[in-house]
């Protein structure tokens, strides 16, 4: 079977062995960008990875999706694709349906296990398998094992990406950190990896691949990429045994029909089709229920990035949400121990003293199972259904307006059916839902529309915790713009202009300052706080006072992972234009892909060398200094 994305670039060819093993290739311009694959799925109540016989391929059909989302990259989104469904028979005349689709940024696929039967199926693990080229280069970040890290909050997609490598040296990597936390006996800072986390970048040659996954609830489990041995295959792996809520399965189970989540190939000559591609969303279930009537995607003050749990008290946090309104901005988050440093009675006070501000309330909650040991609290408010809608209502009835919930067990099916009960019971209260500690949301945004962001990522924060990552931090925000930060919206909470106590930043203020349009957030929390904010020029203030709270389209004009990056994004007729460079030398911006730009000139906003801010109307800048960056607003006339 073969398959050709409407504009012909891709080329998806199906297999059958002899045995009844089924794979898949995949090719750009005839140029091998995945080789033959495996395809199958290791089921306890039969064999689905072979003996298969080909019983029925569906024609090719065109699908299109016209949808829009109330906050993402990209608002108004059109999807169209080449679909053919394989359908095989094993020895038990089970029947397996594996749906592929064709589009021009890549290709998509899923598992769908029809009939019909009340008794729960179960996968043990899949046989799905990425093969790419020899010396495919990767940018991928691993996965710490279930229960490590400071109080057993692993995994949370928080770690430092590898830069470039090739395949052959990820299995070594993993045995060689396995083999350093048995040295250091030390589960806390030092531990080992189960693989390599969603999405992940490669360059294939000319071409470069980004493999993630979509439409992941409460019928799957979250997954991610193994590595059996060294060399040039990467395949689905589970979560571990710990990664549960309460009693909740962990591998994938359900009764028939059943559905799978989609993997996505995402397949571009260059860097812009990786960033500017939309199968994240794409393929995700459209909106369960509707919030745009209530929900407001902007920006938010946050006050613990800086100054951490002692700022959590009434007085700090009234200085905030006029640090919010004086900004323009449309969110307060208030963290933890919120209920203990503040209480309830007083919180409402702040929430109507925000409100006459035009400023909403967000409070944190800690996930509340036995996962985490963590001490933060309110703990214990979320778990049980009727507890949770109890405290949701009575947020919503003192005016509060989200929650960000943290701390989360990892990856299970029964982890993912209860981030979907969250976000529904959420909306039936009117609450915005921002999720830390987290896995990473797989186009939720789009299926549960009140979700604003999520972490899943090693943020700001960790900058403020130690050295190292200060020093490592401006090769990994170079990178994040061409993973993390894709499809998805990512909850960094960047930008700290006036410093972080005890710690030497690597970045020029002009590097952070960019990071506010460079990532995309629901909401943007910044980590700046009101005094070193004030510090800032009025034009700075401005700026950000006037930041758009969602984007009309996003488009990538230069860069290279863990080095550069470049992009635009349009809110109506202006055009916002921000980059950073990681590296230690300048960097050259090319604005070869930038023809979509208005012509003439545009306020650029930058650092000099005395670190003092200045803007200009200018042409757009041609080189960036070394670890630095700049804004550029562009409108057309």
């Amino acid at each position: 079977m073969t398959l050709e994305s409407p504009d012909g670039d891709l080329q998806l060819q199906f297999h059958l062995s002899e045995n009844g093993v089924p794979s898949y290739e995949l090719s750009l311009d005839g140029s091998p960008v995945l080789q033959p694959s495996l395809l199958g799925l290791d089921c306890a109540e039969t064999n689905l990875h072979d003996g298969f016989a080909l019983t029925q391929v569906s024609d090719a059909r065109t699908v299109t999706d016209d949808y829009t989302l109330i906050h993402g990259k990209q608002l108004q989104m059109h999807y169209q694709a080449q679909e053919r469904v394989v359908e095989l028979t094993n020895l038990d005349d089970v029947k397996l349906e594996i749906v592929f689709r064709l589009s021009d940024d890549g290709l998509a696929f899923r598992y769908r296990l029809p009939g019909s039967s009340e008794e729960r199926w179960h996968i043990e693990q899949e046989q799905t398998g990425f093969t790419f080229p020899q010396d495919t280069r990767a940018w991928i970040q691993p996965m710490p094992v279930a229960q490590a890290g400071w109080s057993h909050t692993q995994p949370s997609y928080e770690e430092h990406y590898q830069q470039g490598v090739t395949l052959d040296t990820l299995q070594p990597f993993l045995q060689e950190q396995e083999q350093r936390a048995a040295e250091a006996n030390d589960m806390v800072n030092v531990y080992p990896f189960q693989g390599w986390v969603f999405p992940a970048l490669f360059e294939v040659g000319d071409n470069w691949v980004l493999l993630s996954e979509t439409s992941v609830d409460g019928h799957y489990c979250a997954s991610h990429l193994v590595q059996d041995a060294a060399g040039q295959t990467l395949r689905i792996g589970f979560p571990q045994e710990p990664e549960r809520v309460q009693n909740g399965p962990v591998k994938p189970e359900s009764a028939l029909p059943w559905e799978m989540p989609w993997r996505l190939v995402v397949v571009s000559d260059g860097l812009g089709g990786i960033v500017e591609s939309a199968l994240g969303t794409d393929l995700a279930e459209p909106a369960r229920y509707s919030a745009e009537d209530w929900m407001q995607p902007g920006h938010a003050a946050w006050s613990w990035a800086l100054l951490k749990d002692d700022s959590i008290v009434y007085d700090v946090q009234k200085r905030f949400i006029d640090y919010a309104a004086d900004m323009d901005w449309d969110y307060c988050l208030i963290d933890v121990y919120w209920d203990r440093n503040i209480g309830y009675d007083r919180i409402e006070e702040l929430a109507d003293y925000a409100a006459k501000k035009d400023v909403g309330l967000i409070l944190w909650y800690n996930s509340s199972g036995e996962w985490n040991t963590t001490p933060y609290t309110p703990k214990g408010k979320l778990i049980d259904p009727e507890q949770r809608r109890e405290e949701f209502a009575r947020l919503h009835e003192m005016g509060i307006r989200g929650v960000k919930i943290d701390f989360f067990p990892g990856d299970g099916q029964s982890v993912m059916q209860y981030y979907s009960d969250l976000m529904t019971d959420a909306a039936q209260y009117e609450l915005l839902v921002n999720f830390h500690g987290t896995t990473f949301p797989r186009g939720w945004h789009r299926t549960y529309p009140n979700l604003m962001t999520m972490e899943s990522v090693r943020g700001f924060e960790f900058m403020t915790f130690a050295q190292f990552d200060a020093d490592k931090g401006p090769e990994h925000m170079a990178t994040v713009p061409f993973t993390r930060n894709v499809f998805d919206p990512m909850d960094f909470t960047p930008m700290g202009l006036s410093g972080i106590p005890n710690i030497e930043m690597r970045d020029r203020k002009d590097f952070e300052l960019a990071l506010s349009v460079l990532y995309y957030s629901g909401i943007q929390h910044f980590a700046e706080t009101d005094r070193g904010m004030a510090e800032q020029p009025e034009f700075i203030r401005d700026l950000l006072r006037d930041l758009p709270k969602t984007w009309d389209e996003t488009r990538f004009i230069d860069g290279f992972p863990g080095e550069y990056a470049v992009l635009a994004r349009r809110s109506g007729d202006t055009w916002y234009i921000a980059g950073i460079n990681a590296k230690d030398k300048p960097a050259k911006v090319s604005y070869a892909h930038a023809r979509f730009l208005p012509r003439g000139k545009g306020e650029v906003y930058w650092a000099d060398e005395d670190a003092h801010f200045q803007h200009d109307m200018t042409s757009l800048p041609k080189r960036m200094p070394a670890k630095g960056g700049f804004v550029a607003v562009v409108k057309a006339e």
